[in-house]
């Protein structure tokens, strides 16, 4: 049966090792900050906007990710001191936690620079699914976020079994997220409705996905808190689509109609 083995050290400096996880993770955000740097020329923004606002989202990801990492594994974290708790060149982050964590300084940062939190929203959510992307890519070399056994072929060799792939899953699933963001984003809709379709879409692709999990998950009624989640942040998009609606404001997408 075909299965795919990956080395997690890309090579070492002064006998050091450095991870692809964290490779791809920072590749995440460089994407991320193209990205906004790209739109935000389109939409006639003063350069420092963009690398403004990726700063300020890296620093929400990590400190929120980690945070809800060690919070899920205190115990695991902290074996050999509190150290453990910032020791992150080996993985260790949950993507909710980073959402939620850059989420509230994109809401500083909005207030800020004196910008609707709607038309952040639309302008920040469009680097998520490309940055969140290549950090899954990480994952699958790093050998965590991994899948329940399986026989397909293109399973992956995770402590001896082999397993479903679900962070490439998850990372094709983002990259198609991102191309309809953009594509919709240029389309001029009505301002909170390109966030609202990011809340209509990953958190169904994450639901599905939990099903194929094989690693230890927090799990409520038969249900993962992840998918909990999802639910919680579909239920917010769906609202929001329909209150963009009734509100009827135009976004900031198209530079000929500012």
């Amino acid at each position: 049966m075909p299965c795919v083995r990956m080395d997690r050290v890309a090579f070492e400096i002064f006998g050091r090792p450095i991870y692809w996880y964290g490779i791809l993770f920072g590749l995440g955000f460089l994407a991320a900050s193209f990205h906004y740097g790209w739109l935000g020329r389109r939409q006639r923004r003063d350069p420092e906007f963009a690398t403004d606002l990726i700063l300020w989202i890296m620093l929400g990801t990590v400190v929120g990710a980690r945070t809800a990492y060690v919070l899920a594994n205190w115990d695991e974290v902290t074996a050999n001191g509190l150290i453990g708790i910032i020791n992150v060149r080996e993985g260790g982050m949950v993507f909710y936690g980073g959402l939620i964590g850059a989420s509230l300084l994109v809401v500083l940062f909005a207030r800020r620079r004196k910008v609707s939190l709607l038309q952040m929203g639309d302008f920040a959510i469009g680097g998520v699914p490309i940055g969140h992307a290549l950090g899954r890519i990480g994952c699958l070399v790093n050998g965590c976020c991994f899948g329940s056994e399986t026989k397909c072929a293109l399973s992956v060799a995770v402590e001896g079994v082999n397993r479903h792939p679900t962070p490439l899953y998850e990372a094709v699933g983002n990259l198609l997220i991102y191309v309809l963001l953009l594509a919709f984003t240029l389309r001029n809709p009505r301002r909170g409705r390109v966030l609202a379709l990011y809340l209509l879409t990953y958190p169904v692709l994450r639901f599905g996905l939990e099903f194929l999990r094989g690693d230890d998950r927090i799990t409520f009624a038969g249900l993962h808190l992840a998918q909990f989640v999802s639910l919680a942040l579909f239920t917010t998009g769906a609202v929001l689509w329909y209150a963009s609606g009734r509100m009827n404001i135009p976004s900031d997408a198209n530079p000929a109609r500012r």
